[in-house]
């Protein structure tokens, strides 16, 4: 039978990152290519003693169908905790539990963008919501990502020369790919251009309790007067990735719309792992977790500085390592990017190529990621030093 896709998938490819962890799961492979938390990081015991607590004394209440809204005490716990500790949250706001923070993506995606509408994004971005975005058929237009951020004069320029732009997404916080961070004033002006230009932002901010250099910047969604932020936040990099917990913080008017999606989606996130969150929080002290947390990846954060430094050649560059699980290397001119990342994977190593960040996947790049978080430091030296023979071999 010759099978007919919608036209909302049949242009779309497999995420790049995915195609290249069939790589990394050779065990000879040195994978830098993941952006997973470090198996050390992971709150094991108290994860277990928290479900054996569920499992053993009220069953029922984790194997039981719930509410679409998400498990009335995280999202309590959450709404305080979010005004209290960073000033996120209104009272024309409300929180929806998702499925991982991907989820508040497509949500958002399929209650508010028309086909052929316009998504403004950094370039580069986190592929997977890239491709969420492509998958509701609607245009993206990318604004270069600089040294603070978006490039607001770029921004501008979009907001002015597209026609029906209906979201701009950032990811304000250690940006994934490139690990930069956006600067007050530059997030500032983001909200200012989106309240000029009356489009909504979603502001995703996954990695923002990883800072370990540096003093944390108020989010965009603490100026948000005229409600037209959409606030993503996730646990997945604090907790554990595979129990699928995020939440948007969002005006309660595409709140509830992104509820009755949600309905047609999976019914409700999780609630073991709701609950696993809710009382993670409750019985343990969140805060020194999170430092906890921050001690691993600023002593890896620094070991990869060091490797980078150690191995390089001068003229691949990278950006500064202040806080989330990644950092971009750019290749001198000269260099074909792709094929030093085939030749990498040919050695054994695994980097994800630039160009797979982008808007236009065919537009040049010279940039590739790392991840520094997953890897022994055994496994760093020895991909990094690898990468840096490579580059060396090639500007000869």
């Amino acid at each position: 039978m010759e099978y007919v896709f919608s036209d909302r998938v049949s242009s779309l490819k497999p995420s790049a990152i995915r195609e290249i962890f069939k790589y990394a799961a050779d065990p000879e492979v040195i994978s830098l290519s993941a952006g997973n938390p470090s198996p050390e990081a992971f709150p094991c015991k108290e994860i277990a003693e928290i479900s054996a607590d569920i499992l053993g004394k009220n069953p029922i209440a984790s194997l039981q169908y719930s509410v679409t809204e998400g498990y009335t005490p995280l999202r309590a716990r959450l709404k305080t905790y979010m005004k209290s500790k960073y000033n996120i949250g209104t009272d024309d706001d409300s929180i929806l539990i998702t499925s991982g923070a991907q989820q508040i993506m497509d949500l958002a995606s399929k209650s508010l963008i028309n086909e052929h509408d316009v998504v403004i994004c950094e370039a580069p971005s986190f592929i997977g919501s890239l491709n969420t975005f492509r998958s509701y058929n609607c245009r993206l237009r990318g604004v270069p990502v600089e040294s603070d951020g978006m490039n607001i004069e770029q921004l501008e320029q979009a907001l002015k020369e597209e026609k029906n732009v209906k979201l701009i997404y950032t990811i304000p916080n250690f940006q994934n790919p490139s690990g930069v961070t956006m600067s007050l004033e530059k997030r500032k002006a983001v909200y200012e251009l989106a309240k000029k230009y009356n489009v909504l932002i979603i502001e995703d901010n996954p990695y923002g309790d990883l800072r370990y250099v540096g003093e944390d910047i108020p989010a965009i969604k603490t100026f948000d007067t005229e409600g037209i932020v959409i606030y993503a936040g996730s646990f997945s990099k604090t907790i554990a990735p595979g129990l699928r917990v995020a939440f948007a913080v969002a005006p309660t008017p595409i709140f509830q719309k992104m509820v009755v999606c949600k309905q047609g989606q999976d019914v409700h996130t999780n609630i073991w792992s709701q609950i696993i969150v809710d009382e993670f929080m409750d019985r343990y002290d969140y805060e020194a977790h999170l430092e906890k947390l921050r001690r691993i990846y600023s002593k890896k954060a620094s070991y990869t500085t060091y490797l980078l430094d150690q191995y390089l050649p001068q003229q691949v560059t990278y950006n500064k390592i202040e806080g989330g699980l990644f950092t971009v290397c750019t290749l001198p001119d000269g260099i074909d990017m792709q094929a030093f990342c085939k030749e990498l994977i040919n050695r054994k190593v695994c980097v994800v190529p630039g160009n797979a960040f982008l808007t236009d996947e065919s537009q040049p790049c010279s940039n590739f990621r790392i991840n520094f978080t997953t890897p022994t430091d055994k496994q760093l030296c020895k991909g990094i030093k690898i990468m840096g023979e490579l580059a060396k071999e090639l500007i000869k």
